[in-house]
């Protein structure tokens, strides 16, 4: 694969409360991939086998995907110590992703969440913005996305719940939600 560059990368932010979010950042990798582009996601939160775990090896090295998370759900006030570290280590691993010059894009996973969480803070996250290369697109997902990172952005978008089938008891489906 021949690496390619971006010319300007921006940074961007997907939030709200509907589905999409995560989904809409891996449609840009894939689709950055497709153009030569690499990207690296980092995982907050996120320690279960999904789909695009599988589907990125087959697309590595255009596409690497990291989690940064226990395989349990985290409540937003039971954080445990276990869980700041792990967020604290994929933080540093992304800093590495952006400054390392490997790759074009970088998905911040669940970040929003993470910091909704307190389970790393916003100061450390937009050091990492402001220290990127020119050439490097940010992507940060999740919901509860902190004022600071939307008045730091360039694009952001809002997934907005209409209506969803989970409200009728439909549990999360392989290949759809997982």
């Amino acid at each position: 694969m021949t690496k390619k560059t971006l010319q300007r990368g921006y940074f961007q932010v997907y939030t709200g409360e509907g589905k999409g979010k995560t989904t809409a950042a891996l449609g840009l990798a894939f689709r950055a991939a497709g153009s030569g582009l690499r990207t690296y996601i980092g995982q907050f939160m996120k320690g279960v086998h999904y789909g695009e775990l599988t589907a990125a090896k087959q697309l590595a090295p255009a596409i690497v995907i990291e989690q940064y998370g226990r395989p349990a759900f985290v409540h937003p006030q039971q954080a445990t110590e276990e869980d700041i570290n792990l967020a604290k280590t994929g933080l540093a691993k992304l800093k590495k992703a952006v400054l390392n010059g490997e790759y074009d894009i970088v998905i911040m996973d669940e970040v929003n969440v993470a910091l909704y969480f307190k389970l790393i803070s916003v100061d450390e996250v937009l050091e990492i913005i402001d220290q990127k290369p020119e050439q490097v697109e940010i992507i940060a997902t999740g919901r509860y996305a902190p004022q600071a990172l939307i008045d730091r952005a360039d694009l952001v978008t809002e997934m907005r719940q209409i209506k969803h089938y989970y409200t009728q008891g439909v549990k999360a489906r392989k290949g759809i939600e997982k």
